[in-house]
């Protein structure tokens, strides 16, 4: 396989579930309305997937970032409960991300357990705190600010088309990331710590710390997105951040098929978000059972993982 065949081939399968929507739904699928409403729709999982992209450059991943979401989440309602002004719930979820995110990356970088194993337990850990706060209930609408939930539902007017704050600000953290990963020396270090850890240490980077910060990058994220749903369905469940950890690993490992070097890319790992959400959109008009997506995800996972390893090997 060919580094051009294997970059174009996911554009070209992009450009053809694009192509078999808009055939199979050509009323509603291309319009305005639906677009941005797929936007919106992928606003929460293209935070995590940007910032999970940070780890994932370390040849690292996260595993709790949908528990996370959710805590944050419960963590803001809870707070809104209490009759606290809004900013403060926001920023004790964003703390409580934060702290999450820079406890995975002590167990991996300090204690030295392996992503997977430390990051499947603090989902666990992360997922049970949540419901041990809310007590296993939803906290619904009557508790949270009008304000909170008026952000999801606002936008920017620009002529007849209203872009939602929701999209704004995921595209505001996309961009941030593909700063700091591409223009700064902080990226630099990390995509060099993915090639090789050891060489990394031996040139003199500082790579426990900057695989603590990268957790807690990716924790912070996780916790923003986590802010993003709860404002937008204007409640909180401890399960709502469920489905964002597989989505979002699975966009990134897109975006890697697109890459030249097979590494973790921002906007390739947009890209991938794009198809998940296009191809969720699509089937959900087409009126196709949840469980044929779950499949289809699924096997997206393992061929782009696949495909990534192999171009890795060549």
């Amino acid at each position: 396989m060919t580094k051009t065949l294997r970059q174009s081939g996911t554009l070209l399968g992009f450009a053809a579930i694009i192509v078999f929507f808009a055939v199979q739904l050509p009323e509603t699928f291309l319009t305005a309305r639906n677009l941005i409403n797929i936007s919106q729709q992928l606003s929460m999982l293209a935070v995590v997937a940007a910032t999970m992209t940070i780890v994932m450059v370390m040849n690292d991943f996260d595993l709790s970032v949908g528990s996370m979401a959710s805590l944050a989440g419960i963590v803001a309602a809870t707070v809104f409960t209490m009759d606290y002004p809004i900013w403060t719930a926001l920023l004790a979820a964003l703390l409580v991300g934060a702290a999450g995110g820079l406890f995975n990356g002590f167990l991996v970088s300090v204690i030295g357990i392996l992503p997977f194993v430390a990051t499947l337990g603090t989902l666990t850990v992360f997922s049970g705190l949540a419901f041990l706060i809310s007590d296993g209930k939803t906290i619904f609408g009557r508790d949270i600010p009008a304000g909170f939930s008026g952000f999801a539902r606002g936008g920017i007017e620009l002529g007849d088309v209203r872009i939602p704050f929701l999209t704004v600000t995921a595209a505001l953290v996309i961009l941030v990331c593909w700063f700091v990963l591409e223009q700064t020396t902080f990226g630099r270090r990390l995509y060099a710590i993915g090639g090789n850890k050891e060489a990394a240490h031996l040139a003199g980077i500082k790579v426990k710390r900057l695989r603590l910060l990268a957790f807690g990058l990716t924790g912070l994220g996780a916790a923003g997105a986590g802010l993003m749903y709860a404002a937008r369905v204007a409640s909180a469940n401890p399960t709502q951040g469920s489905g964002l950890m597989l989505d979002a690993i699975a966009a990134v490992f897109l975006g890697m098929t697109m890459s030249r070097q097979g590494e973790p890319r921002v906007l390739f790992t947009l890209v991938g978000v794009l198809i998940l959400g296009i191809l969720d959109n699509g089937l959900t008009q087409m009126q196709v059972d949840s469980y044929i997506r779950e499949i289809l995800v699924g096997l997206i996972v393992i061929a782009a993982v696949a495909v990534a390893s192999f171009s890795k090997r060549r």
